[in-house]
């Protein structure tokens, strides 16, 4: 009997489906279900692992009385009479875990290797917070208890100074950095987006390159405006991948459509915008819900996009350029 009722509750539900009504919630595939993380995204026998160090504690001027917690990695090829290029990722905690959906040191690790991106220092810095909170965790953020949504999502310049002006001086007391801003990146996912790319938009003379999952390009703090404000500004000499999912927050807030909430749709908006100024953006849609599922799939390849015009030596005689990379004797 117990089989018979499951069997007459899907066939209701296919055939409502087939009549063109929405499934019930319960009834639908998870969106999130088909993104796993790739071969480059692991740990690979034979590659060369980069070392992350820290945390290390940075006091801010520009927020004063917080400080931010950050970690650096390290390549096993970085040689520091050579200067390297530098990827900031904000929400580091999240974007560094071993168990994450994102471990992008593996990702530097494989495409290092393999001469798919150059050589760089990694910085995973986390939202900045007074010492009497909390570090932001996988289960919080840091949005009810650290300074992340003043930090993140306000469109000033105050945490692009925190970045130029505060955690690159301190970088560059240890680490050899390139001074050129065509090989500086920085990105995040939500939150940690959208403060990636105002941080390229206030400050393109230190960061050219923009990786941005699931952007909070939404009015939490008047983020929805970017599209209208890039489209009015004389175009910046920044590249941006955008990518989001169809199930992302879509805007629904109290059984009302709002679409300034709507985060598929601003990203798409921002695509639009970026697009029709010319700029060099790539973008991919995919199914996921507000998370780094999706985009923790596909950071091999928004990297490589990113620094896909690092320099390389045709020469057929040059067999460096076709060997892999190996440690680095002076590191």
């Amino acid at each position: 009997m117990k089989r018979a009722i499951l069997g007459l509750g899907l066939g209701l539900s296919l055939l409502a489906t087939s009549f063109g009504e929405e499934p019930r919630k319960e009834d639908r595939p998870n969106p999130d279900a088909h993104y796993s993380l790739g071969p480059d995204s692991l740990p690979r026998e034979g590659v060369p692992k980069g070392e992350i160090r820290g945390p290390f504690t940075l006091p801010s001027e520009a927020y004063p009385g917080t400080q931010h917690t950050y970690w650096v990695y390290v390549p096993a090829q970085y040689d520091p009479s050579v200067p390297a290029a530098l990827m900031v990722f904000q929400d580091g905690h999240a974007f560094m875990a071993d168990n994450g959906d994102v471990r992008a040191h593996n990702v530097m690790d494989n495409l290092i290797y393999r001469r798919e991106i150059p050589v760089m220092i990694g910085v995973f810095i986390n939202p900045g917070r007074r010492p009497d909170q909390p570090e932001p965790s996988a289960r919080e953020w840091g949005d009810r208890t650290t300074n992340r949504p003043t930090e993140y999502n306000s469109l000033d310049d105050r945490y692009a100074r925190v970045i130029t002006e505060e955690l690159l001086p301190a970088l560059e007391k240890d680490y050899n950095i390139s001074k050129d801003p065509e090989a500086r990146g920085i990105g995040g996912s939500s939150s940690g987006a959208i403060a990636a790319f105002t941080v390229a938009w206030e400050r393109p003379d230190h960061f050219r390159k923009v990786l941005s999952n699931i952007g909070s390009f939404t009015n939490i703090r008047g983020g929805h405006a970017y599209p209208d404000i890039i489209r009015a500004a004389d175009r910046k000499p920044i590249r941006v991948f955008l990518c989001d999912g169809r199930n992302d927050n879509r805007g629904v807030r109290d059984g009302k459509y709002d679409p300034e909430w709507d985060w598929f749709l601003q990203n798409v908006r921002m695509k639009d915008a970026l697009t029709e100024k010319g700029y060099d953006v790539n973008y991919s849609w995919g199914m996921n819900n507000h998370n780094q599922k999706f985009g923790g799939a596909i950071l091999p390849e928004m990297m490589r996009w990113l620094w896909r015009d690092g320099p390389v030596s045709t020469d057929p005689d040059d067999a460096i350029e076709r060997d892999f990379r190996r440690p680095s004797s002076g590191r």
